[in-house]
């Protein structure tokens, strides 16, 4: 049996993973893929200690830290989910698509999964010019005219990414202001030329039959939530930044999760509703969500964890 199990890999995880690993706990680190939601950004600046790193730079700093230091005590399975957590008499058991584990104590970094656009159309053309991982898919459309939905952060940095191969750039977004977006993002995107935002906008649903073909994004119907007008945008490429969903189904029915499926937890220590279970990272209730932030409650969490394993 191990001393912790550690689900999820981004910074949360990856620094409860250091800490556990100095702290000489026997420890299990579980994880789909080591870097986080940041994987897909062209900069962070915003990362203490780093005035720039891209997210896949940063993804490889963070595995390098970790696997300086578990030689021998943090045992690592990349590329393994965990499908549910149970309670047992002596701990908790860990059920994943290729193995079960057991540990006395265990810590949930899951993140969060994209939401998906629910509208018309949205599934359909899924893979047909709507996409939700613009550095994966971005430079397919070059030259073309694309359209973003979502106004945040991950909406402009997204983007930022697609004006410099784009033809042209329309975010939509269905408030009247930018106030969950870096001000200087905002900025800098907002005076291109090639960029337009539409405000207290939302899409209602996607068409096909543009440039591309019938069977690809042609048009996405768009919404002025003020007028109720609709107007039709002729773009081929629909990136998708709608904000994110936690991942907690596996732990659902074992700890407390709010309305919106978030870990309660105690901020003074990210211990949830089940003792021995501690959260950290944007599978919480926590009010602000960063990766500094997501660190630093791995961070606490793990020193709660540690003595709570020595008075056990």
């Amino acid at each position: 049996m191990y001393d912790l199990a550690i689900i999820g890999g981004g910074p949360a995880g990856v620094s409860a993973g250091v800490y556990a690993a100095r702290k000489r706990l026997n420890t299990i680190f579980i994880t789909e893929t080591i870097g986080g939601q940041s994987m897909d950004s062209v900069e962070i600046q915003n990362w203490i200690g780093t005035q720039k790193i891209s997210g896949l730079e940063l993804a490889k700093s963070l595995e390098a830290h970790l696997r300086a230091y578990v030689a021998g005590l943090v045992d690592i399975k990349q590329g393994v989910r965990v499908d549910r957590v149970e309670k047992t008499a002596s701990g908790f058991m860990v059920y994943t698509d290729k193995n079960t584990f057991e540990a006395r104590a265990v810590l949930v970094a899951t993140g969060g999964v994209r939401r998906k656009l629910s509208v018309p159309g949205a599934k359909e053309f899924e893979n047909k010019g709507v996409t939700y991982c613009a550095s994966c898919d971005g430079p397919l459309f070059a030259g073309q005219d694309v359209a973003v939905v979502g106004g945040g952060n991950a909406g402009f940095e997204t983007a930022a990414q697609l004006l410099a191969y784009a033809k042209s750039v329309t975010l939509v977004h269905r408030s009247g202001e930018f106030n969950k977006a870096d001000k200087s993002t905002v900025d800098a995107v907002m005076v291109h030329p090639n960029f337009k935002a539409l405000i207290n906008t939302e899409p209602v649903e996607v068409k096909g039959g543009g440039a591309n073909g019938k069977n690809f994004v042609g048009a996405l119907v768009v919404k002025n939530n003020a007028t109720g007008v609709l107007q039709d945008l002729p773009v081929t490429g629909v990136f998708v930044e709608v904000g994110m969903l936690p991942a907690t189904d596996l732990v659902k029915g074992l700890v407390e999760l709010d309305q919106f499926s978030r870990i309660i937890v105690n901020p003074k220590n990210q211990r949830t509703s089940q003792d021995g279970v501690w959260a950290a990272g944007d599978c919480t209730d926590e009010l602000y969500h960063q990766n500094n932030i997501a660190a630093g409650d791995g961070v606490k969490a793990l020193e709660d964890i540690y003595f709570w394993l020595k008075r056990q």
